[in-house]
């Protein structure tokens, strides 16, 4: 119990935290680049630069950045219980010694899970947020009209039930492949390069994150696809099944990416995503390495102090 709730369990989620707040913010624009991509299917523009330029030049400068706030917030939480929840159940079962590729899967799904029960209600509420007042290209999207977060998850609730606010769940759980995979990867790659040297070099922090969550990304990308439409609920589609989380409702849409784009139409918006989370990955990890070793660092110049 007590290394669930160290100051070493916090100082990582804290770390994780600020790194994943940081790295967004510098790339935010490619996220919504990507959400667009995803879920206006009809958008004719395929590439990140030219949906930009269309969003700057129908909704102005700062429309790459609307949402930023809500996202901030959810990635914050959920950042923070992700890396909490890793960080203290490998304490538990690692007990100082070394821990494997395999452990590190299974304490990166878990954490996952807990991640997506805890924090999915944000993330439904942000999606939405970030594409009111966007120009869709299909017709078949209803808009929405939020005066912030809290008026959000009182519309939905109101209009739509509280359990419209796990909208997406299903494929977030299959979707703790991701952050799962990656952490696999990344804890792998920067064991391997530990043997070696003492400690990790940013260049080593930043692309061992970028080739983690490359390959995550690109393993999941469907699934992520899937899980962006369901967040934003606002589809005239499926409407004989209202339970949006469901598997069927997963396969439905599924075909229906399938049968409009073919199986290119799966990895819609991919560019876009692979360029926003990798780099995105790669400066987060770097900001939390290096804000964890200084910390640890000042814990063990007080440490020394006091003995």
């Amino acid at each position: 119990m007590a290394a669930v709730l160290s100051y070493e369990s916090l100082v990582h989620a804290m770390a994780g935290a600020v790194g994943s707040v940081t790295a967004m913010t510098v790339f935010f624009p490619l996220d919504t680049a990507r959400l667009r991509l995803q879920v206006d299917e009809k958008r004719k523009s395929k590439t990140t630069h030219t949906v930009l330029l269309e969003i700057i030049k129908e909704e102005g400068l700062l429309a790459p950045y609307r949402g930023w706030f809500p996202v901030i917030s959810s990635l914050c939480c959920s950042n923070f219980v992700y890396f909490y929840t890793f960080n203290s159940l490998k304490a538990v079962w690692v007990k100082g010694g070394h821990s494997s590729t395999g452990k590190d899967l299974i304490l990166g799904m878990v954490a996952g899970v807990v991640n997506v029960l805890l924090t999915t209600p944000l993330w439904v509420v942000n999606t939405r947020l970030k594409l009111q007042g966007a120009k869709f290209r299909n017709e078949d999207i209803i808009p929405t009209n939020y005066k912030g977060i809290v008026d959000a998850f009182h519309q939905i609730i109101r209009d739509e039930g509280i359990l419209a606010l796990w909208n997406g769940t299903f494929p977030s759980l299959l979707l703790v492949f991701n952050p799962a995979i990656q952490f696999m990867f990344y804890e792998g790659l920067k064991r391997n390069i530990l043997k070696r040297q003492a400690q990790l070099s940013s260049l080593d922090a930043f692309i061992i994150g970028a080739i983690a969550k490359a390959i995550a990304t690109t393993l999941t990308y469907p699934m992520q696809t899937v899980q962006s439409i369901l967040r934003f609920g606002h589809h005239r589609l499926n409407p004989e099944n209202k339970r949006l989380g469901s598997l069927r409702n997963v396969l439905y849409l599924l075909r229906q990416r399938i049968k409009r784009f073919g199986l290119t139409g799966l990895y819609k918006g991919l560019e876009a995503k692979l360029l926003q989370t990798v780099l995105t990955a790669a400066l987060m990890f770097l900001v939390y390495e290096k804000l964890t070793a200084a910390t640890f660092t000042v814990m063990g110049l007080k440490r020394s102090l006091k003995h």
